[in-house]
Formats: structure tokens, sequence, C-alpha cells
């Protein structure tokens, strides 16, 4: 039970009763970790003004945004004072603003509460910009493990993204240029990792024009947490997040239908 009660959950779904207020959702939480009203009631308010919905706390949450929704569960989420808090994909199909003020919430109760804060998400410049370590997992295993530092460095170069106008494979002629560590090719493009990006590019884009190949496309980037992510699973997440933002949209237009 003490365990129990040490941890707060904040679930990706909406999990507040639409025909109750803001503080009725709150104080109902606190009923259930065996909260006395006495001081529940207090703890409501100060979560309230948290989170900024004080205003709002007799409305019924029917009548709630998405973003003003979002809110609520994390003020449920932490009625018990917990040390440990899950928030599983908190910020998935918020807009952008509303995303942000999320990610402001989350370094406050770092930052204030010294709070341990486990987070699932498939954004990953939110990963970058949140979490201390990050397990980056495919098919329910852990691939690696590491600080958003750690993880970038372990790719070992900078990353040039080419594409060229014939269809041709040049694998071969650019992993033998000067600075080139590794070449993949994806969708027509090619990913290339140089130990040093800005040397390397003059020296590929001289190679392919030797070679009679036009460029069409070149860009250089600093290693990201979406290049990592590639780099251990063989696909961008990118395209596990639009499929499965896709599942939770259908699943969340259901729920409403039933109710």
């Amino acid at each position: 039970m003490d365990v129990r009660g040490s941890i707060g959950v904040v679930p990706q779904e909406y999990t507040a009763d639409e025909d109750l207020t803001g503080i009725e959702n709150i104080l109902l939480c606190a009923d259930l970790y065996g909260i006395p009203r006495a001081v529940s009631k207090k703890r409501a308010a100060d979560l309230l003004n948290l989170v900024e919905l004080t205003a709002f706390k007799d409305k019924r949450v029917q009548t709630f945004s998405g973003g003003m929704r979002r809110r609520l569960e994390l003020a449920c989420g932490l009625i018990n004072r917990p040390k440990v808090l899950f928030l599983d994909e908190p910020t998935l199909g918020l807009d952008v603003q509303t995303r942000a003020v999320t990610w402001n919430y989350v370094k406050m109760l770092k930052k204030e509460f010294g709070m341990t804060l486990f987070l699932t998400t498939h954004y990953l410049e939110e990963a970058d910009a949140l979490c201390d370590r990050i397990a980056i997992i495919d098919h329910g295993k852990i691939v690696i493990i590491g600080s958003p530092t750690d993880l970038k460095d372990s790719l070992g170069g900078d990353i040039i993204t080419l594409s060229i106008q014939k269809n041709e494979d040049i694998t071969d002629l650019i992993s033998k240029i000067e600075y080139v560590k590794e070449v993949k090719k994806e969708n027509g493009s090619y990913l290339i990792k140089a130990a040093n990006g800005e040397l390397a590019a003059p020296l590929i884009i001289e190679a392919l024009r030797n070679n009679n190949h036009i460029v069409t496309k070149l860009s250089l980037t600093k290693p990201t947490l979406n290049e990592v992510y590639l780099q251990y699973t063989g696909k961008s997440m990118r395209d596990a997040e639009e499929s499965r933002e896709g599942v939770i949209a259908q699943r969340m237009a259901m729920a409403r239908s039933h109710r």
C-alpha cells in the first residue's frame, strides 16, 4: 500500500469523468488513495492553481478543451504527492502551444519537487528536452540506453542526407571518400555518417560530379535522436509516430461515440 501511495500516473488517454467538475475529479482521485477530505481539499486547490485551472474548477470536464483536460489529468496524478510519476505520452495529439505548456509543467516538477519521472513519448525532441536518460525500445526490447548526449555521440559523426538525379546505387563510391564512415540507402536517399560533415560534403559533391552524377539534394545535420533511432532500429521514428497517432485518434473517436 505504501508503494502504491508513492506512485502517480498520468495516462495517455483522458480518464476524467466528463459529468463531474474539475475539482470533483481531483477529489475523487484523492478518495481512491484514501486521503482525508480535510487534506485533499487543500491539495486540490493548490493543484488547480498549479495547472492554472482554478477559474474552471466548478465547470464540468465535458466543457474543457484538450489542453485543459491534459492539465487536469496531471493534477489528478499529483494529488497523492508521489515520489515517482509515470507520464504516458502526455502531449500526444496536443497542439504545439499546449505541448510547450505541458513541457514547462514537467520541467517544474523535476526542479521544484525533485520527483522521479518516467516519460513515454514518440516525440524525440520531447525526450531530448526533458529527459536525463533515454531508453529506445523496439519491439518491446531496449536496444540502447543513455543520456541524450551519449546517444547522439554514439553515432560517431555528422549526418549528411543526399539525393541524386539518376536511379543508380552510389553507395560504394561514397564510402571511399575521406571522412565518410558509413553509408546507408533509404527510400532513394543516402544517409552518410561523416567524421566531419563540413569537410566531407564538398568532397562528396566533387566525387559525384566527376562521375557524372547530379546532386539534387544535400543537407548536413548534427546528430539528433531521430538519427539515433534510425541507427538502432532501422526505421524512422516519424513513421512510427504517424501510425501511433492514427490509432490513438481512432480510439478516442470511438470512445466519444459510445458515451
